[in-house]
Parts: structure tokens; sequence; C-alpha cells
């Protein structure tokens, strides 16, 4: 008996195992490229958070600005500079164009320091450039001077802490802790009133402690009733740890 022929069988279709494998693998590519993606993301917006709460913000003040303030503002950057350049501070600060009629140039270089401190520059100003003596209001002269500050607080956008002291008469009594920090508040409120963001600011009230002269003499006590503006140009160490 001849044998059946077996019938020919088609050819499989043995591509597709290929092609599905190239799209499986194209998938896991555009995925993991997404994920990536979102990845990147959330670790920038996770800086940017650490960065603001630094206070070491890289956006500047909106608006248009002079060459005066820009040349102020580079200066305060460099902390280390200040010292040397105390004097270029004031005359771009304060040209005598703009100082009261009260406060001549010897008063305000007698009676304004600007230090450099581990967190920024401190502007240093006695009760006598901005407070009637024992009062707590801004006389019409502290207010001219303060006003040029706030251009080059607001391009900065630093933080700024505002500082209140006393000498040491009356010990470490409420009443010297009270001056001190309504000294602070009043130029904290000027400052807000005048454009300064309520929330780039702090007040301290450290009353007869901390002074920087001697209170032995009244040249020093004079000195010891001051208002510290401090700008924090200076990020901490360490700020970008979680």
């Amino acid at each position: 008996m001849a044998r059946e022929k077996k019938k020919a069988e088609k050819p499989k279709a043995m591509w597709l195992v290929t092609f599905s494998d190239l799209v499986t693998l194209l998938l896991t590519f555009f995925v993991l490229l997404l994920s990536m993606s979102s990845m990147d993301q959330s670790f920038i917006t996770q800086v940017t958070v650490h960065t603001a709460e630094l206070g070491f913000l890289t956006s500047r003040g909106a608006g248009r600005v002079n060459a005066k303030v820009k040349m102020v503002s580079e200066i305060l950057e460099r902390p280390w500079e200040v010292m040397e350049k105390q004097n270029r501070i004031k005359d771009l600060l304060f040209p005598d164009e703009v100082l009261p009629g009260d406060i001549n140039r010897k008063t305000l270089d007698e009676n304004l320091e600007i230090l450099e401190r581990p967190e920024g520059v401190a502007l240093v100003l006695t009760d006598k450039l901005l407070f009637p003596l024992g009062k707590t209001e801004l006389d019409d002269s502290a207010k001219k001077l303060l006003a040029q500050l706030i251009p080059v607080i607001n391009y900065l956008t630093s933080p700024v802490n505002i500082a209140g002291y006393s000498d040491n008469v009356g010990g470490a009594s409420l009443s010297n802790f009270r001056i001190s920090e309504d000294r602070a508040l009043a130029v904290l409120g000027f400052f807000s009133k005048f454009g300064v963001p309520r929330l780039q600011m702090s007040v301290s009230a450290y009353g007869p402690f901390s002074p920087i002269a001697s209170n032995d003499t009244p040249e020093g006590r004079a000195k010891n009733r001051r208002v510290e503006i401090l700008l924090r140009t200076v990020p901490r160490m360490g700020g970008y740890i979680s």
C-alpha cells in the first residue's frame, strides 16, 4: 500500500516573536525615561525648597534698579570685603544730597558701622541716627536714612534680621528689653510699609546683652544703644542635607 503523503505545513510566523520582544523593550525604555524625568523634577523641587528655607534666593527684586544699588549689593554679597570698603558703601548708600539736614557726614560715620558677620553683613546704627533719646518712634531723619536701604534689601532678597540693643543702665530689666524690642519693630514696620516683604524679615531683642563698646563711658553706652540690620547673604553649610 502506498504511503500517504504528509500535508505540507505552513511556515510559522516566527518574526512576530522577535517583533513583540522589540516592542516590549521599547515600551520599557520609554517607561524608564518617564520615571527618570519625574525623579529629576522632584529633586529640583526639593533643592528649591531647601534653598528658600535658607534664604539663599537667586531671584532678584522685580523692576529696574540703578547702578548704585547693584554696586552696593555686590559688595554686601562678599562680606569679607566690607571692612575694607565701609566708606565706599556709606558713600554709595548715603551721598551728601540724601543726608538729612541735622545729620552731617561726620555724625553718620561716627554712628554707622558696617560689620562682617558669619551669616552676612550687619549695618549697625546707633539710636542717635534713629530715635530721640529714650523714644521708640522713628524720627523723620531716621526714615530718610532707612529709605536708602530698601532698594538694596529688595534687590538682594536675602532674609533680614533686625535686632535691638540697649545700654546697661538699669541692668537686665524688662524696660531695657522692651525698648530694644520696640525699636527693632519700628524699623521692621517702616521697611514693611515701604515694600520689603514681611516674611523676609525677623526681629530680635537683646536688651543690654552683647555690647559692642564699654558701658563704663557715655560714649560707649551711646554705641551700645543701637539697631543692627543683618543681611543674611551667606548660606548655612550643610543646608542641602535632608
